[in-house]
């Protein structure tokens, strides 16, 4: 019986190019069940953050970005992540209270998933499976309006940069 199931079960956690992170269940920040499909039709910016990395100050240009694009079909959505350094220790709530106080972050966030290993979360799997996989902190996926995978940007990619703006208002027309 176990010979016939894992292959089954590998190939339930594959997604290939062109699955559309729209079908993905998640949690909110507060454990809500919702799911992405909320964001249909908006051209997303996944982000798996961390409260004690050095790339946290980018808190500050992922808001500012929600507040210069979110009006024009941008949705900025941030999930923390323990997975590199042990930089997101807390819980959801430590976590909201993080980003709220010190970034007054407004743009969506959700409950903490892992993005490697055996553990992935599958919006993860989804993600690199059509872009690359996540190396650190603040990686972040840009998805298209039809819900596929446009770009992947590595923690070094500031959120106003040239590249990633350039990418993100393609996305949008």
């Amino acid at each position: 019986m176990k010979r016939l199931l894992l292959p089954f079960l590998m190939s339930a956690s594959i997604f290939s190019a062109d699955t559309n992170v729209g079908d993905i269940a998640v949690k909110d920040i507060d454990g809500k069940d919702t799911a992405l499909k909320n964001y249909a039709g908006k051209v997303l910016l996944i982000v798996n953050v961390a409260s004690e990395c050095g790339y946290t100050p980018q808190y500050a240009g992922l808001q500012a970005l929600h507040e210069k694009m979110g009006g024009k079909g941008l949705a900025v959505l941030g999930f923390p992540c323990n997975d590199f350094g042990g930089q997101e220790p807390g819980g959801e709530a430590a976590i909201k209270a993080f980003c709220t106080g010190n970034y007054k972050v407004t743009f969506p966030m959700f409950s903490k998933v892992s993005v490697k290993g055996a553990g992935k979360h599958p919006l993860y799997a989804a993600l690199q499976s059509a872009a690359g996989d996540v190396g650190w902190n603040f990686e972040k996926f840009l998805v298209g309006k039809d819900g596929r995978v446009l770009k992947h940007f590595t923690s070094d990619v500031e959120p106003d940069s040239p590249e990633l703006m350039a990418a993100v208002e393609a996305a949008l027309k």
